[in-house]
């Protein structure tokens, strides 16, 4: 992954450098009222990152110890390390082996007495089936929470993903379509928890950088909670701006890229790639490949090959409960047959903006030439 960034995020920089106000100010407010709008959400909480975004998103929706959360292992280990922060206890689910991502069926078969949120991940951006997950839980009174870290820009059902859950987090990391450099979203269409949300990010203080700024005396400070430093700043904001008004175009070709892929590896036995579920489409934010016994090489094996011809592909997405700081938990008891599979079989292949065919002709033609080894 290569972020996609030029002249008009740098102008956009220099003008908040220039203005003066370069931390929390009126940039962010813009970002978060520009994302909300494009998301479909009634509000946006602009933070340092889509973990700490997470973490505040648990906070307002109550949960802490006692509570267990459903996470899906395969995805990235702060979507469980959130759920620590909290006090509460990670349960971890299995997946739909076809998409990634978490089902109804699979939460259903890790539910426990405690269960109160459910952390539902957009893998790489395939979006998750929400509806029968919103049915399940709304059943149940279980919190949905849409870690959309990896899928701005993706849809579900003709909607931007996300629109149905309670609460949902962002990610403007630089691995992501979408960068700020570091940076996260929280969206949500209750006030009272993006109120609070907006609080805790700045330790819970009645003041913000900017009324500090407009104000000749500013009223005494008063702080209701213990709050957090999770700010997003001007400068970051002001990249995401530019990065939101270009995201129709980033996905546009991602998605081309990724269909080049698919014509060329579609045919090869022992290979499947992603692709669009039938219920929504993709921003192909990771296009992953998994290999199968019936191919010529084991995927480590064409990790290998990819990297001795010059080309960074990298292993899938990681199994959180096989990770050490993981290992000692008791996770429930879901089978995670799938979770394993889909970590020990699949690697990412390189998609960004500005790829060009020879590039991507070069990643077809090793895989190719490792399906049908030379002289077998």
């Amino acid at each position: 992954m290569k972020p996609w960034l030029g002249q008009e995020e740098a102008r956009a920089l220099a003008e908040v450098v220039f203005s003066g106000c370069v931390t929390q100010g009126p940039k962010v407010k813009e970002f978060e009222d520009k994302f909300a709008a494009a998301q479909g959400a009634r509000f946006a909480v602009a933070t340092s990152s889509c973990t700490t975004a997470l973490h505040l998103a648990l906070v307002v929706a109550g949960i802490g110890p006692g509570d267990d959360v459903i996470v899906p292992s395969l995805s990235f280990i702060a979507t469980a390390n959130a759920v620590t922060y909290v006090g509460a206890r990670p349960v971890f689910c299995d997946i739909d082996p076809i998409t990634g991502n978490l089902t109804a069926e699979t939460i259903h078969a890790a539910l426990t007495l405690d269960t109160r949120a459910v952390i539902a991940v957009d893998q790489g951006g395939v979006p998750v089936d929400l509806d029968p997950i919103r049915r399940l839980c709304d059943r149940h009174g279980i919190t949905v929470i849409e870690d959309a870290a990896c899928a701005v820009g993706s849809q579900y059902k003709g909607k931007p993903v996300a629109a149905g859950a309670h609460i949902a987090v962002w990610s403007f990391h630089p691995s992501q379509i979408l960068t700020t450099g570091e940076g996260g979203m929280l969206t949500t269409d209750r006030a009272d928890w993006a109120a609070r949300a907006r609080a805790l990010r700045g330790h819970s203080s009645n003041l913000t950088a900017l009324s500090r700024e407009e104000l000749f005396l500013s009223p005494r400070e008063v702080c209701l909670e213990i709050g957090f430093d999770y700010r997003m700043t001007d400068l970051q904001a002001a990249v995401g701006i530019i990065q939101l008004r270009r995201l129709p175009e980033m996905v546009e070709r991602r998605r081309k890229i990724a269909s080049t892929y698919m014509e060329a590896l579609c045919g090869i036995k022992g290979l499947r790639i992603v692709a669009d579920p039938p219920y929504g489409s993709s921003n192909f934010q990771s296009l992953w490949l998994e290999v199968l016994p019936g191919f010529g090489s084991t995927c480590e094996t064409l990790l290998e090959r990819l990297a001795d011809a010059g080309i960074t592909a990298r292993r899938g997405s990681y199994a959180a409960h096989r990770q050490p700081a993981y290992r000692w938990r008791d996770s429930g008891n879901a089978s995670l047959q799938n979770t394993e599979r889909l970590s020990d079989r699949t690697l990412v292949l390189p998609v960004f903006h500005e790829i060009d065919s020879a590039s991507i002709n070069r990643v077809i033609n090793v895989i190719r030439n490792a399906a049908h080894p030379v002289g077998v």
